[in-house]
């Protein structure tokens, strides 16, 4: 399994898909994905910003998942911030995730930071008990029920 940089141009067509399905698995649609350019840019962004935060995950060179990674403020402090983690339907479920999640504690460790969060959908089960599963607590609901924030440690 390979981590790579995403590159937006050539990776297009992947990013678009992986976030769209990622709303169709959180939300039950893909209403409230936005543009596509517009995330397009963010992400240029933000690559741009961290280029080890924001990868594609390959098997035997064929994308199967996402990260995005992030560093940003909360409550006066920096904490890692986890905007996605995706995988394809049939790599789910046997225990690729914990490869992801184990990168995101990397990146994190490497910027130096103590806790990361991440939102979720109060109806995606399989994504909460993941998280549970590998230290992660609910905080908070959020935007009005739509999203609970969860928080995890980075052990050093």
């Amino acid at each position: 399994m390979d981590f790579i940089p995403i590159d937006v141009q050539k990776h297009q067509k992947y990013v678009i898909r992986f976030r769209r399905d990622s709303f169709v698995v959180s939300f039950g649609t893909d209403k409230g994905l936005g543009e596509e350019q517009e995330y397009l840019n963010w992400l240029k962004q933000q690559s741009a910003k961290h280029p080890d935060g924001f990868v594609l995950v390959l098997e035997n060179d064929e994308p199967i998942g996402q990260l995005e990674l992030t560093v940003k403020q909360y409550e006066g402090k920096d904490i890692g911030y986890v905007n996605l983690y995706y995988l394809i339907p049939e790599k789910r479920g046997l225990g690729i995730g914990s490869k992801l999640h184990d990168y995101a504690l990397n990146f994190f460790k490497a910027n130096n930071l103590e806790e990361y969060h991440l939102r979720v959908s109060p109806s995606n089960q399989n994504a909460i008990g993941f998280y549970v599963k590998n230290g992660m607590k609910k905080i908070k609901s959020e935007m009005d029920g739509k999203v609970i924030r969860m928080s995890g440690e980075v052990l050093y």
